[in-house]
């Protein structure tokens, strides 16, 4: 197929402290466009794919400066539309050495999440679609952003679309309202195709522990994962050991019914900031999986864009093929 890859999810202003200071430390912050599914969207339209974010944003200057931006990176913001309320911010001061970073959310009662239930249109937004891509931040947000979500995901398997589904659980914003987090989480999984998720976030929604160490874990998490939902085709993840703030460890992982594979480790040093890294991996291995890849170049693909995010401030990664290729082929000199 042909037409594009849908995003659905709000879009964030981020506040960064500069350098490695703490928030409020100095009377600056550096500011970044993002949000889980933007970012993705963003990485697999810098890689050459059909992108187009649906999503709300208030029509103010920081709402029309955050579409800006998006589009500026190649994504269809045709789909986006203007409403009152606030623009969704977060507040991020970078850790270093022992101290890890730490973020402030500040987005009740944004545009996007006040979205009323007649905001979005899926089947006209779905026609011609060749995947819809959400994750678990969206119905974390609250009772009509949930709604939101499996009226999408569910207009998504009424009409054949395929499903791609990031879990990204949120504890701080389910923790915010009266919510059933395995309830709702379960349901957009049984509807998905693909899953980017580990063993926890199957034990969340299976409500079980498995029993493995390393890949044996992965891949018992993976085969329950394939057994309670009949219409999952693979499970993507990565495995990250932390060091110190900017040296970390990370190997990924593709789990298929029929087998999987595990990239070795990388070690991944002098970190710039890790925000964005496991959207980067989803847009890394979507692109393999669009492309036909297997599960060891999905995988490796995967991790190549994850590791390259480390490097680079802000939520996206902005990295195309030839990065991809350099990364696998390991050269570290400077490119001419």
């Amino acid at each position: 197929m042909a037409g594009p890859i849908l995003f659905f999810g709000e879009l964030l202003i981020r506040l960064t402290a500069p350098g490695n200071e703490l928030l409020m430390q100095s009377p600056t912050l550096n500011l970044h466009v993002g949000g889980a599914e933007a970012n993705v969207a963003i990485g697999l339209a810098r890689l050459g794919h059909a992108t187009r974010m649906v999503s709300v944003v208030p029509d103010n200057a920081l709402g029309r400066g955050t579409l800006s931006t998006v589009r500026s990176h190649g994504v269809d913001c045709s789909a986006v539309s203007q409403a009152p309320g606030r623009m969704g911010l977060y507040f991020l001061q970078v850790g270093a050495g022992l101290r890890s970073s730490e973020i402030v959310y500040d987005r009740a009662g944004s545009s996007f999440a006040q979205a009323g239930a007649d905001a979005f249109d899926w089947d006209s937004l779905l026609a011609g679609a060749r995947l819809l891509h959400l994750s678990g931040i969206t119905p974390a947000l609250g009772p009509q952003s949930a709604e939101h979500a499996l009226a999408a995901a569910r207009a998504a398997r009424r009409l054949g679309v395929p499903l791609s589904f990031d879990g990204n659980y949120r504890a701080l914003l389910w923790d915010a309202w009266n919510s059933d987090p395995r309830a709702i989480l379960s349901e957009l999984i049984g509807m998905a195709d693909i899953l980017f998720g580990n063993h926890r976030d199957l034990s969340l929604v299976l409500g079980r522990q498995f029993s493995g160490e390393g890949e044996d874990r992965r891949r018992e998490a993976a085969e329950a994962g394939f057994a309670a939902f009949p219409d999952l085709k693979l499970i993507a993840s990565t495995a990250r050991h932390t060091v110190s703030a900017d040296h970390h460890r990370i190997a990924a992982r593709v789990d298929l019914r029929d087998g999987g594979y595990q990239t070795s480790e990388t070690e991944v040093t002098g970190i710039v900031d890790r925000i964005g890294a496991g959207d980067a991996f989803a847009a890394g291995v979507l692109h393999a999986h669009l492309g036909g890849g297997d599960a060891k170049t999905m995988a490796e693909s995967g991790l190549a864009l994850t590791c390259l995010k480390h490097s680079l401030p802000g939520d996206a990664s902005l990295f195309g093929q030839g990065d991809i290729d350099a990364f696998m082929a390991g050269g570290l000199d400077v490119r001419r």
